[in-house]
């Protein structure tokens, strides 16, 4: 089975990284309906302006790739806001869709839903079985009741939502706030700001031992697109790359790729935050799908992005 490309489909947060990178996925398998509204036109968090839009436009298909995102910081100064938008984009979309009679939804949630001290790497099953990493509890709450959504939704009225958990992102159209960013857009904005200013060193959060894996954004549109063929997927599915590299790794490639001369140095007064976050893959692997991006890749090309977009310099 796949996905009919006459079909409409919803991108939610088309302007995102995620999103931007799913409209690029479709356009390229040929998708000749696409819909999209920016914050302008549909606010995700107004209920009755989310049901609306659902009703006038009639998408089939959905992707709800909108979100409140940011790293460490900015999850730990403001978990009111990342729990509350996070669950008003998520119960909104996801009910809109079963009353307006989408035929299916994909609802894209995090890795940070699984538990701190999870087994490594991460299975599925390992949902609730502990505590959250308390640094972005908020933001792993409100993907967990939009997973759950989609779960009880499908049991409750048999229809076909389900959900994708995605490893960290990064790549073009990535946020590079110098205070609100993912660690992979953090480090490549100090990098090339320390290095056109001639900087003597970077000091990175923490202590530089915590692993990562790092998904590029079109591996996890293509990953989307290719489960969105499948015709039982399972209420949720982890899409990673399969590997991971500490943070210490992670910052001398972006200190490569960027040509910063300096010294690399670590706070480790800073919170590192989880130990280590593996998705465990081979439940995509099984439905015939798998990342091939290399990071060092994906870094080059985010790199040329950033360059590229006056926004951020």
């Amino acid at each position: 089975m796949s996905l009919d490309p006459a079909s409409s489909v919803f991108v939610a947060g088309h302007r995102g990284m995620v999103g931007s990178a799913l409209v690029r996925a479709f356009q390229a398998r040929g998708q000749s309906k696409i819909l999209t509204a920016g914050r302008n036109e549909l606010d995700l968090s107004n209920q009755a302006a989310v049901e609306a839009w659902f009703a006038s436009q009639k998408p089939e298909v959905v992707v709800v790739a909108a979100a409140k995102v940011g790293g460490i910081h900015a999850n730990f100064t403001y978990p009111a806001e990342f729990l509350y938008d996070n669950l008003m984009i998520a119960a909104n979309c996801i009910q809109a869709a079963y009353r307006t009679g989408v035929k299916r939804l994909l609802f894209l949630g995090s890795s940070c839903i699984y538990p701190r001290e999870a087994p490594q790497p991460m299975r599925e099953e390992a949902l609730l079985t502990s505590e959250l990493e308390k640094t972005n509890e908020a933001y792993a709450i409100a993907k967990i009741a939009g997973l759950k959504l989609c779960q009880y939704y499908r049991k409750q009225y048999g229809v076909l939502f389900h959900s994708a958990m995605p490893t960290n992102l990064y790549g073009p159209g990535d946020n590079y706030h110098p205070e609100n960013s993912h660690v992979i857009p953090g480090l490549i904005r100090r990098f090339h700001e320390a290095k056109v200013n001639d900087a003597s060193d970077v000091t990175v959060w923490g202590t530089g031992s915590p692993r990562r894996e790092f998904l590029h954004a079109d591996d996890l549109a293509e990953g989307c697109v290719h489960l969105l063929g499948v015709e039982n997927p399972p209420d949720w599915i982890n899409l990673g790359y399969g590997d991971d590299v500490s943070i210490r790794e992670l910052a001398e490639l972006v200190k490569e790729v960027v040509g910063f001369q300096g010294e690399l140095k670590f706070d480790s007064s800073k919170p590192d935050g989880t130990p280590r976050k593996l998705m465990e893959n081979s439940k995509m692997k099984a439905l015939g799908w798998q990342a091939k991006t290399a990071l060092r890749d994906g870094l080059g090309g985010a790199y040329r992005d950033f360059c590229d977009n006056p926004k951020w310099h």
